[in-house]
């Protein structure tokens, strides 16, 4: 698949993600996509919230992966 239509994946699919992020008070961002890993940043609750690299880890990843099979792993990153 292109890159340029994974990419359209991935920010379609966060964006399918993200009220139900927002209704807990968190938000996720797309940054990038480089060498099959997908960077986000988390906002909001998302940022102080303890379980968020298990939301991160276990549900946004996992159905990546699932959906995408290029993509190998979710990171957070923080602002640069």
């Amino acid at each position: 698949m292109p890159e340029s239509n994974l990419v359209e994946q991935i920010v379609n699919f966060i964006e399918e993600m993200r009220p139900a992020i927002k209704m807990d008070g968190g938000d996720l961002e797309f940054v990038k996509y480089q060498d099959g890993i997908v960077y986000v940043k988390l906002k909001g609750a998302c940022v102080t919230c303890p379980a968020s690299m298990y939301t991160l880890k276990l549900g946004v990843e996992e159905r990546l992966k699932e959906l995408l099979p290029e993509v190998q792993e979710v990171v957070s990153v923080d602002d640069e």
